[in-house]
């Protein structure tokens, strides 16, 4: 931001009294998350860049909780958002019929569904992810005539009282305040968790009519757990899970919120498997400019809804339909994007695997696209990925952590990302797990006895 901009902004805009937080930690509820690992008062962002309104720029590796795939006010999309708005456009609908929403579906169909071989109805629920979750779970039991959900270790849906009971979180689940019913958890094929004999487990106790376990509705998952730690789930497990729940005429719902609109490389998480979910939830970046919107895609003869047997006031998010199109029309028309997503992914896993996991042999680096993982469990544990995240913001990164007790590092840059852009977010990543995490070296103290000189415990007591 210009020093004229700031200028104008902090006329506009002075800060109180009490400093540029104080109206927040004063007035706003103490449920605030996110603020408190990054404390900035944030004014602009553009591309792959957000500014403070003290002019300090940073790189965004958060991009909204996966919420900005495309960045920070594309133009293209911004350009079309504001003709739209200068023409007087529509911007809330019910689900009534509008040229927006027809557009949207036209694009979605014919760019991303045929394409690929995928024959959905498409469902218009609420804004949030947790509402296409919600929604998805409601269709599956109203299918199957049966109230049991299953789902998987580390998983994580929503922060609703449904999503809860198919989260594997503890400490969120609590929060519910009730007794979360009517779900099953098996381990996650990958993980602190996992077992060798997933499949074969389910397959026993859903054959066996004693095990204790009634036939669930649908299984759901995320193909590339995000929340739960960037545990990335094999495509044999994916295509065994689809076998597994045909025959026994389980749905699969496949929750792609995060991993999906190309965050894995291709638009969908579960393509690189060759499978087809019964259903799929979307949300996130599928609204294109970061505005609200869900979906829930549904195999045809899956859509037995009475009229207005599901609903909600803000499903026809028009603003949404116009930057959907316009990103899906921009990016998806060819195989281009995904290629450049692997080809960014590739660059960001080999300084993750080659650069900066040699630093201490404990680090674990996971992930897929553009959505990757660096693990410090073994490396110092939570309080050393703090520090490492602390760090990079002080140096102008974002980067979130994750997994179980937010051991992980989760880097989710924008997948329009410069490479010189990225490569700097990755070398300030960098210097930060050398200075916190390397590996202790050791050095002959006076008297000749070798002592550690690079802890983390041993820093963070000199400051």
């Amino acid at each position: 931001m210009s020093k004229q901009n700031l200028t104008i902004h902090e006329a506009l805009h002075p800060p109180p009294a009490g400093g540029p937080t104080a109206d927040f930690e004063q007035h706003e509820s103490n449920v605030r998350s996110y603020c408190r690992s990054f404390p900035a008062v944030f004014v602009k962002g553009k591309g792959s860049l957000l500014t403070a309104e003290d002019g300090k720029q940073y790189i965004d590796f958060f991009a909204g909780a996966g919420a900005l795939n495309y960045g920070h006010n594309p133009d293209f999309i911004k350009e079309r958002l504001i003709r739209h708005l200068e023409e007087d456009g529509l911007t809330h609908a019910l689900d009534m019929y509008t040229a927006a929403k027809r557009e949207f579906i036209h694009e979605f169909v014919h760019t991303i569904l045929q394409p690929r071989e995928l024959d959905y109805r498409i469902q218009f629920c609420g804004p949030t992810g947790a509402n296409a979750v919600e929604t998805a779970l409601k269709l599956a039991r109203l299918v199957k005539k049966r109230p049991t959900i299953g789902s998987f270790t580390g998983g994580w849906h929503g922060m609703s009282a449904g999503c809860l009971a198919v989260t594997g979180n503890r400490e969120n689940r609590a929060s519910a305040g009730i007794a979360l019913a009517n779900s099953v958890f098996f381990p996650y094929p990958a993980g602190p968790t996992h077992v060798p004999n997933t499949l074969e487990y389910m397959d026993a106790i859903f054959s066996d009519a004693n095990s204790g376990l009634d036939l669930p509705a649908a299984i759901i998952l995320e193909t590339v757990q995000g929340e739960g730690g960037i545990y990335v789930a094999p495509p044999e497990f994916l295509r065994g899970l689809r076998e597994l729940c045909t025959r026994h005429g389980v749905l699969l719902i496949v929750d792609d919120i995060q991993a999906g609109c190309g965050r894995t490389g291709d638009f969908f998480s579960f393509e690189r498997a060759g499978v087809t979910p019964d259903i799929v939830c979307l949300s996130k970046s599928i609204g294109g400019y970061g505005l609200p919107m869900s979906l829930v895609l549904m195999k045809r003869d899956l859509d037995i809804w009475k009229p207005g047997e599901h609903t909600g006031t803000f499903r026809g998010n028009q603003l949404a339909f116009i930057a959907a199109k316009a990103a899906i029309e921009r990016y998806w028309s060819s195989s281009a994007f995904t290629r450049e997503i692997l080809r960014k992914g590739g660059l960001v896993e080999r300084t993750l695997r080659q650069r900066i996991a040699p630093l201490h042999t404990g680090i674990e680096v996971r992930g897929l696209g553009l959505m990757w993982g660096m693990d410090f469990a073994r490396a110092g544990g939570p309080a050393v990925a703090k520090e490492i995240s602390r760090r990079c913001f002080q140096r102008g990164l974002i980067v979130e952590r994750c997994g179980r007790d937010d051991t992980v590092i989760k880097l989710l840059p924008p997948l329009t990302i410069e490479d010189a852009v990225l490569n700097q977010g990755l070398q300030i990543l960098h210097d930060a797990v050398r200075e916190v995490a390397a590996e202790p070296r050791t050095e002959i103290a006076a008297g000749g006895a070798a002592t550690p000189w690079n802890s983390f415990r041993l820093r963070a007591a000199r400051r």
